[in-house]
């Protein structure tokens, strides 16, 4: 059975110019044997040096396991006794980073950092340093971190992940299995691969480039020496490299490096107050379109970006940018890498016209205030993190409405919420027969002595409820 692995561990590339060798490459078909042989240890080399270990330590709940501990009556009566306290101990992961300045700022994965309460980064010279989180960004899976002391760091350049092409080579440097520093070469296989997720998707370059376990955080380089990703998954069906990477675009990347750089707390993307849905052979047939391509305006919000601009619904976006949409998930990416501030140009079709507007590149409104929980208590969504909805959080969490209520932003492991089945991007509409209108409100609900509980939780186009027992 295929499946997409985030990868355990990683490595990154750092730079230096690269050679004139490097630099003076053309895209190019290999023409003689000379061609063939050609090293790409210059590009190491320059790059190898920013290329990272990050340790991360976290302290997790252990409950004892085996009999009699699993058995519900021994619980039941025995619950707070000592030998059945969850007891705590700590949980090392090795992952890897890319420095990308001087100042000793370093990219890696979330998944990488999550839950650590303790970082540490080493060098490929064998220097150690601790090293503190800047800023997380769950929807891309990208984590910035700033080395507490040091020196002037080697670093490696950022590219332009729009200039990728297909077939173009790249190098991946990782740690994969915890062997040490490795190099692989490759392709770049596909552009904007998207991972579906339960309330968002994410969107990666695809390269053939040997990638295993271990390498999560590393770096996916051009032939200059340049980033233009993040290791940060697989496609397998053994859980080793079956020749399907995945790496997040450097243009991607760059957002959070940049919001990090301003002190922002979390990365701000524009907001279009639509709702979008490709072009089908039916609906392009139904339009007298020729072929099936473009973005479909579903819905507006009324006084959104794109209301404002002039769009309607039944408009179809062809270009933003002057770059063609083919499809949704071509017009995600181009408009969310879009920088906060000025306008964007966008080309679509009315009635069989072409028509061009300029749409104001915005953030989306935090109204109401998201007010974060962190759930304790007796009742069945302890352990979950919940926000008040408003535009933002659904831009933040990939959803396509905003409406309101709470919804769940996280679930820890481990904790009530989690082994109810709740989910990140559920909505909390109602516990025991009292409707949920604010996180204060389900914080007072979770915390009542109740034995009988009664939960509605809307799940994509569903609401589903479930009653528990405490």
């Amino acid at each position: 059975m295929k499946t997409m692995l985030y990868l355990g561990a990683a490595l990154a590339l750092a730079t230096t110019p690269a050679t004139d060798v490097a630099m003076a490459q053309e895209r190019a078909v290999p023409q003689s044997r000379a061609d063939v042989q050609l090293s790409y240890a210059p590009v190491v080399k320059s790059v190898s040096p920013a290329v990272v270990n990050v340790y991360a330590s976290r302290v997790v709940q252990q409950r004892p396991r085996g009999f009699p501990f699993d058995d519900p009556i021994f619980r039941q009566f025995f619950g707070n006794s000592p030998l059945a306290v969850p007891r705590e101990r700590v949980q090392r992961a090795l992952g890897s980073g890319v420095i990308v300045s001087a100042d000793g700022t370093v990219v890696t994965n979330v998944h990488v950092i999550d839950g650590a309460t303790e970082i540490k980064v080493a060098l490929a010279d064998r220097r150690e340093f601790e090293a503190e989180v800047v800023i997380r960004d769950e929807r891309s899976d990208i984590a910035v971190l700033r080395i507490k002391d040091g020196e002037d760091f080697p670093f490696i350049e950022l590219s332009d992940s729009d200039a990728l092409e297909v077939g173009d080579l790249v190098l991946a440097i990782g740690n994969p299995y915890g062997l040490g520093q490795t190099v692989t070469s490759g392709i770049v296989s596909a552009l904007r691969r998207v991972e579906l997720r339960s309330n968002d998707q994410r969107v990666y370059i695809q390269t053939d480039a040997a990638i295993n376990q271990g390498n999560s955080g590393g770096a996916l380089t051009d032939m200059r020496g340049r980033l233009v990703g993040i290791n940060t998954a697989i496609f397998s069906r053994s859980g080793g490299s079956d020749g399907i990477g995945f790496a997040v675009p450097v243009n991607v990347v760059r957002q959070v490096i940049e919001a990090a750089e301003d002190g922002e707390e979390r990365v701000k993307r524009p907001w279009l107050g639509a709702t979008l849905q490709s072009v089908t052979p039916d609906i392009a047939t139904s339009l007298g379109i020729e072929r099936p391509s473009g973005v479909l305006v579903s819905d507006l919000v009324r006084g959104g970006p794109a209301e404002a601009a002039g769009l309607r619904v039944g408009d179809i976006i062809v270009t933003i940018a002057d770059q063609q949409i083919e499809t949704l998930e071509d017009f995600g990416y181009r408009f969310s890498t879009r920088p906060i501030g000025g306008s964007v140009p966008i080309t679509f079709i009315r009635d069989g016209e072409t028509q061009n507007v300029a749409l104001s590149l915005v953030p989306a409104p935090e109204t109401p205030a998201r007010d974060e929980r962190l759930l304790d208590g007796n009742g069945p969504v302890t352990g979950a993190t919940v926000l008040n909805m408003s535009p933002a959080v659904a831009e933040e969490l990939g959803l396509e409405t905003a409406g309101s209520g709470v919804i769940v932003a996280k679930v820890a492991e481990g904790s009530v919420a989690q082994r109810i089945g709740l989910k990140e991007g559920d909505r909390i509409k109602a516990l025991n027969d009292r409707e949920i209108d604010s996180t204060r409100t389900l914080e007072a609900v979770n915390a009542r002595r109740d034995r009988i509980w009664s939960l509605t939780i809307q799940r994509g186009d569903q609401v589903l409820t479930q009653s528990f027992r405490s």
